[in-house]
């Protein structure tokens, strides 16, 4: 299908047939995070204009009801269709050097030469304590609002540790 495969082409623009052999030729990798550190990280990249965490989480809870929901924050399970595609592999945010090297020693390539430095346990330790901050600016209905949003993501995949999941 390659003369078909341009870089703006989607999958939705091909047949069944097509996307199901296509997909088979594939090795398919999902990479995921809590959806609450999703939000935390494009709030400090400045992608909302928001002046403080809980107006940006108001900012992102109106777009749902506009149906006007950024790619930034939009849930996971709407953006790669986990029921639909069968992923090879999908790799948890803070997991990255256990799961890559996995990866990178299923495809016979060299680990070492290829896999980059990661901090993983720091990154981790830091994102639950900016999680903690972050949800104690949040009221109990925005709490509950994005525990909705989210409920999909946080039932498709195992995030045990989200301050959305309690």
């Amino acid at each position: 299908y390659q003369w078909r495969h341009t870089k703006e082409t989607r999958l939705s623009k091909f047949n069944q047939t097509e996307i199901e052999a296509m997909l088979g030729s594939y090795t398919k990798v999902l990479f995921v995070r809590d959806p609450f550190q999703r939000l935390i990280a494009t709030f400090l990249q400045g992608m909302g204009s928001s002046p403080s965490f809980s107006s940006f989480v108001q900012d992102v809870l109106d777009s749902v009801t506009r149906n006007t929901t950024s790619v930034a924050w939009k849930p996971l399970v709407s953006l790669c269709r986990p029921c639909l595609v069968q992923y090879d592999y999908v790799v948890m945010f803070g997991f990255q050097r256990q799961e890559l090297g996995h990866l990178l020693r299923r495809a016979g390539l060299p680990v070492d030469s290829l896999l980059p430095k990661f901090t993983d346990t720091q990154v981790l330790w830091t994102y639950r304590w900016l999680s903690e901050q972050m949800f104690s600016e949040l009221s109990v209905q925005q709490k509950k609002q994005l525990s909705r949003f989210y409920r999909w993501d946080l039932a498709a995949f195992p995030f045990s540790s989200s301050f959305l999941s309690d």
